[in-house]
């Protein structure tokens, strides 16, 4: 490994001093059908189903560049609405920030009856050697439920890019595995928040100026041959753009 490329491995799995641990699922992935919205959510709604909205409308957390996330806290806040509001217009719906049956509807067209999304499977976000979510730094079923919430941020990476078809060459690895490939101590890899991307026909810089509105805290270099995103953040680091705000 050169020198160039262990330094990015180091910065990627840099740690913030006094950052939290992973942060515990709401939801076991892997067990969904559609989600069963009881009620119409709005600003000021709280509970286990504006967790869930939050996770889904994630990937619409700005409208231009902008170290900016959703928060997942199961408060309707103003970040929260502000995403809603752009998940809604993206997909032709009234953008008025109610998320009633109309909104919930097209939320749970996005999700496929195992549990992983519309547009991506459990395969591709799996460990490549076991095939599994084991043996990473958190708990497969934390592993797999982070890899669920990364999902739909790329939902909306896709949606953005014009519904191209995303690649993702890498999701969660073990920690055996990562350590195999040179991968960074701390990678987000390990804890399932991470994808190295391909989108054919796209170039590597387009796709990292979508991510900087995705709510990615973690955008590796466009200059290589694939993308790097993950949700660092959520797991209390720091956030990390690579090549800056482009």
């Amino acid at each position: 490994m050169n020198l160039s490329m262990s330094r990015r491995a180091m910065l990627r799995g840099a740690l913030v001093v006094g950052a939290g641990a992973v942060l515990a699922p709401t939801l076991l992935a892997g067990t969904a059908q559609a989600y069963p919205w009881s009620r119409t959510l709005t600003s000021g709604s709280t509970g286990a189903d504006v967790t869930e909205l939050q996770i889904r409308v994630a990937g619409w957390a700005a409208s231009s560049a902008s170290q900016t996330r959703v928060s997942i806290d199961g408060d309707f806040g103003p970040g929260t609405l502000a995403a809603v509001k752009r998940f809604q217009a993206a997909y032709g719906l009234s953008a008025d920030g109610e998320v009633g049956p109309n909104t919930q509807a097209k939320l749970n067209s996005l999700e496929q009856s195992d549990g992983s999304t519309l547009h991506f499977n459990w395969v591709e976000f799996t460990d490549r050697v076991s095939g599994t979510f084991n043996d990473g730094k958190v708990s497969a079923a934390s592993a797999k439920e982070n890899a669920r919430r990364l999902m739909y941020k790329l939902e909306a990476l896709r949606k953005k890019l014009g519904d191209k078809p995303i690649t993702v060459n890498s999701g969660f690895r073990s920690i055996q595995h990562n350590k195999d490939i040179g991968g960074a101590s701390d990678s987000m890899h390990l804890y399932g928040n991470a994808a190295d991307l391909d989108v054919p026909g796209v170039a590597n810089k387009t796709v990292y100026q979508h991510a900087e509105t995705c709510g990615f805290s973690g955008l590796e270099t466009y200059n290589t041959d694939h993308q790097h995103v993950d949700s660092r953040a959520d797991l209390g680091r720091a956030w990390w753009w690579e090549n800056g705000t482009v």
